[in-house]
């Protein structure tokens, strides 16, 4: 098995409580394991555009888990392999953008947090070559494979709670409250 010395980490898809628990916890594993941590800005643009990609220590991820979001940013649009850019000096395909950036980052694997879209192009970047673990992430729990995904609990948590307070709005009210 090679050695990893250096791995990316991004964040796609819409935004779910947790995400930047499980950043913390990339950094903090992976630099107790010796292993550097670069993190990729607005999901598969941090491979995209060099801009988007930085370095993430400890002491970036110290006091995150309070709040929300996520501290790479995230997009639910923009597919690496949607259709290829033509320009007058040829066709600009932005997968292998992204290959070619992995390799020139000196990645040695990828963790993609993300939904059912961003473990789709997650899984096809696996088949060109990048080792990655996905991690599953949504509100809808729709992930094939998994039983609960991070962000389906807190999201069913909170509205359960918003539910049970209109009860008690639409007793003082004296009214019916559709949700």
């Amino acid at each position: 098995m090679p050695t990893i010395r250096k791995i990316g980490v991004l964040t796609g898809g819409g935004d779910a409580p947790g995400l930047n628990a499980v950043i913390r916890a990339v950094v903090k594993t992976a630099t107790n394991a010796g292993v550097a941590v670069i993190g990729l800005e607005d999901s598969f643009d941090g491979l995209i555009y060099p801009d988007k990609a930085r370095a993430l220590t400890p002491k970036d991820v110290t006091g995150i888990l309070r709040f929300g979001g996520t501290i790479l940013g995230t997009v639910n649009r923009g597919n690496p392999f949607a259709e290829p850019i033509v320009t007058p000096h040829g066709t600009f395909n932005y997968a292998d953008r992204v290959m070619d950036m992995f390799q020139q980052m000196e990645l040695d694997a990828l963790i993609c947090i993300g939904g059912d879209g961003t473990l789709a192009i997650a899984h096809k970047f696996s088949q060109m070559g990048i080792p990655l673990v996905g991690v599953p992430k949504t509100i809808d729990n729709d992930i094939v494979g998994t039983t609960n995904t991070f962000g389906f609990d807190t999201a069913v948590a909170f509205a359960t709670d918003a539910i049970d307070r209109l009860h008690t709005t639409a007793e003082a009210h004296h009214r019916v409250l559709v949700v």
